[in-house]
């Protein structure tokens, strides 16, 4: 009896689990990974598949979409070279500019602080649109429209405030007492920063680097207004496939594909990190 009882209390353990978690984490799955499945069976078909019925699987696999990506006048492959080039040095940019401010809103206090953090947070609450005729202006003026530079500058000013204010959250975690140690052993504040603040700073770089490089990677708005033929990024690249007359499907779910496969390289090598980042100053 006592047996019978165990199994019957295990069976009800496993059935409420299968309807409270495993069935409703499947569905969610599902949903997020359904569409990255849809766009890569969908650059694998044949011409002939992808405008007739609809079909879950191709009858027969082809390469030509990828292929073509890079020999046709779409220029793949220099979009993606400038979109990298753009999003790791706005990432550069970004995070140093970022570190030294959040380090000292954290260590220091000074006039105006409080009103300066306010205004870095007061940046994301319009949307980037409204910057485009302003930037456009100054991007001109200064010489740097359709050049790399003009989109650096461009991203780095919503970037770094976002990134100031959570670097700065985890730096308010981290104790003075750590430096004070640091400065009695005799180093400098400059030595105390770079052996023992940025060192602990890891994981969260981490993150805040993710976050840039992402954000730089995926722009389009800033992208299409400030690039022209030979400088325009992936975004951009990937929407001249959609013409007035149709859709090139087969390159543009081929470009999909090839875009976040950077991205899923990068979140693969830095995802304890990225982790550690992301909680990293919330309340224990």
């Amino acid at each position: 009896s006592e047996r019978r009882m165990h199994r019957m209390k295990s069976r009800e353990t496993f059935l409420r689990r299968l309807f409270t978690l495993y069935i409703p984490l499947l569905l969610i799955l599902l949903f997020i990974l359904f569409p990255f499945y849809w766009t890569f069976i969908t650059s694998i078909k044949p011409e002939a598949e992808l405008y007739g019925a609809v079909t879950y699987w191709p009858k027969a696999i082809v390469w030509d979409s990828y292929k073509n990506l890079f020999t046709t006048t779409v220029n793949f492959l220099d979009a993606m070279k400038n979109s990298f080039v753009v999003a790791a040095a706005t990432t550069i940019v970004s995070l140093t500019t970022s570190t030294l401010a959040a380090y000292a809103f954290s260590r220091y206090r000074f006039a105006g602080r409080r009103a300066m953090m306010a205004l870095f947070l007061s940046n994301n609450m319009f949307p980037t649109v409204l910057l485009l005729i302003p930037l456009y202006s100054i991007m001109r003026k200064m010489g740097l429209l359709y050049t790399p530079g003009s989109l650096i500058l461009a991203y780095t000013t919503f970037t770094i405030p976002f990134s100031v204010w959570l670097l700065n959250g985890f730096l308010n975690d981290l104790p003075l007492t750590l430096e004070e140690a640091a400065l009695v052993d005799g180093c400098n504040r400059r030595t105390a920063f770079s052996k023992i603040i940025l060192p602990i700073l890891g994981p969260c770089l981490v993150a805040t680097g993710v976050y840039i490089f992402m954000t730089s990677w995926n722009e389009y708005t800033f992208a299409v207004m400030f690039t022209n033929t030979q400088t325009r990024t992936i975004p951009v690249a990937l929407k001249s496939l959609i013409g007035q007359l149709g859709v090139q499907w087969d390159l543009l779910t081929a470009g999909g594909i090839i875009t976040i496969i950077p991205v899923c390289i990068m979140f693969f090598f830095a995802q304890k990190r990225l982790v550690e980042g992301l909680t990293a100053g919330a309340v224990k």
